[in-house]
C-alpha cells in the first residue's frame, strides 16, 4: 500500500516538474505567435543598438518636438561643426568667422585635453560636452576650471589671433565686423587684453553661435546638448575621404601624437580591433599612433551615420552632412546649403572670399594647420600622389563601407608597381 503510495507522489512530483518546465516554453511560443514568425538576427547589430540610444530616453514626445520647431524659428541658433583632424575643419569654420552675425568659437575643447589629457576618454568626452553646455549658454567661467588660472583674458582663448569678435569693436579696433577678409594675426596681437565677461556680453548679442571642434569622437556625446530645448544644438558634420585625411595625418604626425594616442584610448579594451593600419616595427612611433588611429575615425563615422540613420526626425532636421570635396569644389553652392541651415543670409563678399579661398596657387605648406588660399583639386587628390599602394590598400580596406555610404569610390590604381 505504502508503495503504490509512493509511486503516486513520485508520478505527481514528475507531473508537476514537467509542468512548470513546459509553462515558459508554452508563454514563448505564445509571443512569437502574436508577432508572426521568428525574426532573423540583424544584419548590422550596431544599427540596432543606435535606434535603441533615442528609444531609451532621447526619443521626444509630440510636444517636445514642436517645442523644438519653435526654437528653431525663435531663438538663436547654436551650431556645432563636428570633424576630426584633418578634414578641412578650419576652412570650414573661417566661413562662419567671416560672417558679421556669427559669434564663432575655434577649439575652445582644446584646453580641457590639455589640462586632463592623458586621461579617461569616456571623462574627457563628457568634459567636453558639458563645457559646451556653458559656452553655448555664454558662460565662459568654465574655462577657469582647466586653465590653471582664474584670471582669464581674451588673449588666451577661441583662437584669438584669427577670431574677428575679439579683433574687432567694441573689443578692439585691429579689423571691421563686416569687412571680409583673413584676420591678420600680428594687427590682432596688439589688441588689449579683455576680461571674459566682456566677452560674454558681446556673445548674448549674436543671433547665431557656432564652435567649431575636433575633440567630440563620436556623435552620441552631444545628444543630450541636442535635446536640450534651451539649446536645441545642430550640428555639422565634416567628412573627407579617408585617403586624404590618412595623406594629411601622416604629413602632420608630430602634431597629431597626442590626439591620436586618445583616439586609441577612446577604443574599449574589450573590443577586437585588427589594426589594419598599423605600420611594420621599422616606422617610427609617431607614424604607427597616427595610422592606428585612422582605422577608429572610420569606425567612429560609420556610427555617427548609423545614429543620424535611426534618429528621429527633428534630429535629422538639426543635422546636416558636408563633404570636403563638395564644400571646396563647388563652394558658391555648399556656401548656400550651409548658410540656409544655418538661418544665415548670404552676401557676395563672403561668396568671393569661399571663391578665393578655394583657387589659390598649389597646396604644400609648411605650416599644415594655417588658413590659406589653397588650389582645391590639388589639395583633394595629393593623396594619389604621396600614398603607397599599400596604404591605399589597407585604407580602402577598412574604411569600404564609409567610403561607400559616403560615395568615395574605390582607386584603380596598378598593383604590381
Amino acid at each position: 500500500m505504502k508503495r503504490r503510495l509512493h509511486k503516486k507522489y513520485l508520478v505527481l512530483i514528475l507531473a508537476y516538474s514537467g509542468l512548470l518546465l513546459l509553462i515558459p516554453y508554452v508563454l514563448d511560443y505564445r509571443d512569437k505567435s502574436v508577432h508572426g514568425l521568428p525574426q532573423q538576427q540583424p544584419r548590422c547589430p550596431d544599427l540596432e543598438n543606435t535606434a535603441l540610444l533615442w528609444d531609451n530616453g532621447y526619443k521626444l514626445n509630440a510636444s517636445e518636438a514642436t517645442e523644438h520647431a519653435v526654437n528653431r524659428s525663435q531663438s538663436r541658433i547654436h551650431i556645432y561643426l563636428h570633424a576630426t583632424w584633418r578634414t578641412g575643419s578650419s576652412f570650414l569654420g573661417e566661413l562662419f568667422n567671416q560672417h558679421p552675425d556669427v559669434f564663432y568659437l575655434y577649439e575652445p575643447m582644446w584646453h580641457i585635453w590639455q589640462a586632463l589629457y592623458p586621461g579617461d576618454a569616456g571623462s574627457l568626452q563628457g568634459a567636453v560636452r558639458d563645457m559646451m553646455n556653458a559656452l553655448y549658454r555664454c558662460d565662459f567661467s568654465v574655462l577657469k576650471l582647466y586653465a590653471g588660472s582664474q584670471n582669464i583674458t581674451t588673449s588666451f582663448i577661441f583662437g584669438w589671433k584669427m577670431n574677428k569678435v575679439i579683433c574687432s569693436e567694441p573689443l578692439c579696433d585691429a579689423h571691421k565686423r563686416h569687412e571680409i577678409g583673413l584676420v591678420k594675426e600680428d594687427q590682432c596681437a596688439k589688441c588689449q587684453k579683455r576680461d571674459i565677461r566682456e566677452l560674454e556680453k558681446e556673445c548674448k548679442k549674436y543671433p547665431v553661435m557656432v564652435i567649431k571642434g575636433v575633440r567630440v569622437l563620436d556623435l552620441s556625446t552631444l545628444v543630450p546638448l541636442m535635446r536640450d530645448p534651451g539649446i536645441n544644438l545642430q550640428i555639422i558634420q565634416l567628412f573627407r575621404d579617408p585617403r586624404a585625411v590618412h595623406n594629411s595625418r601622416l604629413k602632420s604626425k608630430q602634431a597629431l601624437v597626442k590626439e591620436s594616442i586618445q583616439v586609441l584610448r577612446s577604443k574599449k579594451q574589450t573590443d577586437k580591433y585588427k589594426r589594419l593600419l598599423v605600420p611594420n616595427n621599422r616606422v617610427n612611433r609617431a607614424e604607427s599612433y597616427v595610422s592606428s588611429a585612422m582605422e577608429l575615425i572610420c569606425d567612429n563615422w560609420l556610427s555617427d551615420m548609423m545614429l543620424v540613420m535611426n534618429a528621429p526626425h527633428w534630429v535629422r532636421r538639426n543635422y546636416l552632412r558636408l563633404r570636403y570635396e563638395d564644400l571646396v569644389l563647388k563652394p558658391m553652392e555648399e556656401l548656400q546649403r550651409l548658410l540656409h541651415f544655418s538661418n544665415l543670409s548670404t552676401f557676395s563678399a563672403l561668396e568671393k572670399f569661399a571663391l578665393n579661398m578655394t583657387h589659390g596657387q598649389g597646396y604644400s605648406s609648411d605650416k599644415p594647420f594655417l588658413i590659406s588660399s589653397r588650389d582645391a583639386k590639388e589639395a583633394i587628390y595629393a593623396w594619389r600622389e604621396r600614398l603607397s599602394v599599400v596604404q591605399i590598400d589597407q585604407v580602402e580596406a577598412y574604411c569600404s563601407e564609409v567610403m561607400r555610404q559616403l560615395g568615395y569610390e574605390k582607386s584603380n590604381m596598378d598593383k604590381t608597381t
